[in-house]
């Protein structure tokens, strides 16, 4: 019975999970219909992702064989949801693990700390945990001791990420009533920043009239499917229809060919995020139920789409301007040694228009132009500096596309392998973590002043 429970059970991270939301669903004591509906809703969720992920990853094949013949190099697409479907085969347990206890440690540090920060973006939250499991592997961590530093890792940076963006996250907004959950911060802080030294006197995005024409853009599926298939009939083109039609399409044409592999990724990606909105459907209001009560003055940190109203035109700005520098960045990685990075629409499209957001609060339009194009290079070099970390564990197809995860996963996986002994590592980590609050509640406080000097 117990070997049931532990390898069968809990070994299962839908199952896992599930029940995590059953007890949340419990503690509120929610009515019996939405229990029920609340843990099937869960389970389910991973089982979509799974089917997602085995539909995207045939694509993203694809697309591989095709660049390599083309270019003759390594062309990767950063996608988090392929590589964290992909990790839970074999990090499941220790990922779900981390994410729940995670969220735990998020409460405990908003509630006794200054940082009153509740990260509500559940599917980074899972993405991070998948990560921060992956890499501890590499330095010898197992079982509890994983799951322990792996849980002040995540929590910390589930406070961390809103508290620093959140002096800038106040401009855009004008107001302090949420804040930014989402982990390519580091990417919106560096756009902020590069706008605040380059934006002076430059009049602010929302004074220019983008074309109704382009406003499909907004719609994450049509654009995820154009700019993958124009992507596709490029490398099939330069691959050649004799490769493509003999190798690959089993003699299908090779633009209709293209057309559908184009598609069949924006369907991969649709049916993800389908299933991970469906397993946090859950999840995240069972931890904000608690967090309410649990941590007085609590501020949502939310998913970056939250401050895209706040100027519509910089959204598009950034995403195209993010993309553009990922495709210069394609020419100089090779230069470099690196791996090439093909830009991927899900992190340029999302991450580049909040930089491109941030940079227009502090730099209007050429904050906005040249931030966005400041998160775009660093989401082309950070993921290629990632991947010696992630394929010395078999994932060699896709990698992590936002900047904190290339941030947070290369000082990680560099201070596990640096560090031989375990508790080293695990005092080196509190150690950074501790500095990194200091760092925070010193910008708190001079983003603080400022408003009160701009008011």
């Amino acid at each position: 019975m117990i070997d049931i429970i532990m390898k069968d059970i809990l070994g299962t991270p839908a199952i896992l999970v599930g029940l995590f939301a059953l007890i949340g669903l419990l503690i509120q004591r929610k009515n019996s219909g939405d229990v029920v509906s609340g843990t099937l809703k869960t389970v389910m969720g991973f089982v979509i992702l799974g089917a997602g992920a085995n539909v995207l990853v045939q694509s993203l094949g694809q697309f591989s064989s095709m660049f390599n013949h083309a270019f003759e190099v390594d062309g990767v697409i950063p996608n988090n949801e392929a590589i964290v479907a992909l990790a839970q085969e074999s990090f499941g347990t220790e990922t779900a693990m981390i994410m729940l206890f995670g969220m735990v440690v998020n409460i405990l540090i908003a509630r006794f700390s200054p940082f009153k920060y509740i990260f509500l973006t559940g599917h980074h939250t899972m993405f991070m945990a998948c990560m921060i499991a992956v890499i501890l592997t590499t330095g010898g961590f197992t079982g509890v001791p994983m799951i322990v530093l792996g849980s002040i890792i995540l929590g910390a940076l589930m406070v961390l990420s809103p508290a620093m963006l959140q002096p800038f996250t106040r401009k855009v907004t004008g107001s302090d009533d949420f804040a930014v959950g989402h982990f390519g911060s580091i990417g919106y802080l560096v756009s902020a920043m590069v706008g605040k030294a380059v934006g002076k006197g430059s009049k602010s995005t929302e004074e220019i009239k983008v074309p109704k024409s382009l406003g499909f853009l907004r719609d994450t599926s049509v654009s995820v499917s154009l700019t993958m298939v124009i992507l596709f009939f490029v490398v099939a083109g330069a691959a050649g229809p004799a490769f493509v039609e003999g190798e690959l399409s089993g003699g299908q044409n090779f633009l209709v060919f293209a057309f559908m592999q184009g598609i069949t990724f924006a369907v991969g990606v649709y049916i993800i995020l389908a299933g991970v909105r469906m397993l946090l459907g859950e999840i995240v209001p069972a931890f904000k139920g608690i967090a309410d009560k649990v941590v007085p003055n609590a501020k949502p940190a939310l998913d970056c789409p939250a401050i895209f109203p706040f100027a519509g035109n910089a959204v598009i700005i950034g995403f195209l301007f993010s993309f553009i520098a990922g495709l210069v960045s394609m020419l100089f990685l090779p230069l470099l040694g690196l791996k090439v990075i093909v830009p991927g629409l899900v992190p340029h499209f999302f991450t580049g228009a909040a930089a491109g957001v941030f940079g227009n609060a502090t730099g209007g339009r050429r904050g906005a132009v040249i931030g966005s194009m400041a998160n775009g290079v660093m989401i082309s070099f950070l993921p290629a500096l990632l991947l010696p970390v992630l394929s010395s564990l078999g994932f060699q197809g896709t990698t992590f596309g936002d900047a904190d995860f290339g941030l947070v996963g290369i000082v990680l996986g560099n201070l596990v392998k640096l560090i031989e002994s375990n508790m080293m590592v695990f005092v080196s980590i509190i150690v950074l973590l501790a500095v990194l609050f200091f760092i925070s509640f010193k910008s708190k406080g001079t983003g603080e002043k400022d408003e009160t000097e701009v008011a």
